[in-house]
Formats: C-alpha cells, sequence, structure tokens
C-alpha cells in the first residue's frame, strides 16, 4: 500500500482540491492531508516544495508528483482497481469519462461567477445568462447519466465514480448560490451531500478562519 500525502488548498474555497479529496475518501485510501491556506504571501513556495505546477491538489505518492485533479483520479483508478473508480461497463465507462472532462475543462462562466464557498448563501447571485445555459448543460448531463448508468445506486453512474467527485462541488455551488433543479437532480445532489466525507468536508470548511475576499461575493 502507498503512502500517500494529499495537499490541498482551503476547503471552504478549493473545488479542485475536493475532488480527489472525496474520491480517496470514497475508495477508502488512507493518506496524509496537507492543507495550504491559499492567496498568503508564503502559499506559493509552500505550493511548490510539493506541486511541480506550484498549484493544488497534488498527491504525493514516495518520489512521485502527480498534480491536476483528475490526472490524481485517473492514477489512483490505476493503481487501486479494486476501488471501481470508473465504472466497469466500457459504455458507461465511456460516457463518465467524457462528462469528467468536460467538468474538468469547462463551464467557465459558471466558476467565475458562482465560485465555491462552503460557508456562505448568495442566493441568485451569478445568473448571467451564459451560466443559466451552463445550469441547464449539467442538469441534462447529471438526468442523462442516471437515466442510462445509475441503476445500481444514487450516484451519476449509480455506485460512486470519479464523475461524482468532479461534480461535487458543482453541487456544493448550486448549494450556495440556491440553484433550483429538477426532481431527478435535487435527488442526486442530495445524495451527494449526505455522504459522511462530504459532511466531513463541509466541517472543516466551517472550522476554517481565513477569508479570501475574491471568493465572498458580497466584498467583490
Amino acid at each position: 500500500m502507498s503512502d500517500y500525502t494529499l495537499v490541498i488548498g482551503n476547503k471552504n474555497y478549493s473545488s479542485w482540491s475536493l475532488r480527489p479529496w472525496l474520491a480517496m475518501r470514497q475508495a477508502g485510501l488512507p493518506f496524509r492531508e496537507v492543507r495550504i491556506p491559499l492567496y498568503t504571501p508564503e502559499s506559493k513556495a509552500q505550493i511548490r516544495s510539493y506541486s511541480p505546477s506550484g498549484k493544488v491538489p497534488c498527491l504525493v505518492d514516495g518520489a512521485l508528483a502527480v498534480w491536476d485533479s483528475l490526472a490524481i483520479c485517473e492514477y489512483l483508478a490505476e493503481r487501486h482497481p479494486q476501488a471501481k473508480l470508473w465504472p466497469a461497463d466500457p459504455h458507461a465507462r465511456a460516457v463518465a469519462r467524457s462528462i469528467s472532462a468536460e467538468m474538468h475543462s469547462g463551464f467557465q462562466n459558471l466558476r467565475s461567477n458562482m465560485s465555491m464557498n462552503c460557508r456562505k448563501r448568495f442566493p441568485g447571485m451569478g445568473r448571467t445568462v451564459e451560466v443559466a445555459g451552463e445550469i441547464e448543460r449539467v442538469q441534462r448531463s447529471w438526468g442523462e447519466a442516471r437515466e442510462k448508468h445509475g441503476a445500481g445506486g444514487p450516484f451519476l453512474f449509480g455506485a460512486f465514480t470519479i464523475a461524482d467527485a468532479m461534480y461535487a462541488p458543482v453541487v456544493l455551488r448550486f448549494r450556495t448560490y440556491a440553484v433550483q433543479l429538477n426532481p431527478v437532480c435535487r435527488e442526486y445532489a442530495d445524495a451527494i451531500l449526505a455522504l459522511p466525507a462530504m459532511q466531513q468536508w463541509l466541517a472543516d470548511a466551517e472550522a476554517e478562519t481565513e477569508v479570501i475576499a475574491a471568493f465572498e461575493p458580497q466584498q467583490a
């Protein structure tokens, strides 16, 4: 068994950190957590001591550093096939990879206008026309995954997969900004929020004291 260290940012704000953290918790993979508060004078140097990119998250496995959320999740899926981090069915797996990659590279308007903030509530804020279109796309993607591949459980592909880890921060954004979801998507979001690991992440976020003004819309 590898001796993993996962380097993350603030739990209140760092959506990219949540993704591999949640995947590892759901897979039952033990790891040491190193949390580095972001946007401080020391942040960059501290992160670079682990991560070649100078960004979080970063997974350290012995002499190997793996950075970028999706790359970390892929690495873990390869190292731990028993964890079933991707669906077993090839068609479902292809769709899961597609929507995970879409989340990884897309939804820029949603990211920019509805930043993750676990502690606060900003109902109705950030609703540009472009954001509304991306919210619609997320709901359509979730609904199609649930309808075609979700019979085996409450998550996008039944059992929890990397796709759920990739969209978990979106669930939190929808919670923070009070996005109205259709019944299928509401049920899915509630299943993600009910995970003990998610509840732990939210409790840890509540306990943090750092405030990053850029991610506090009322201070912008």
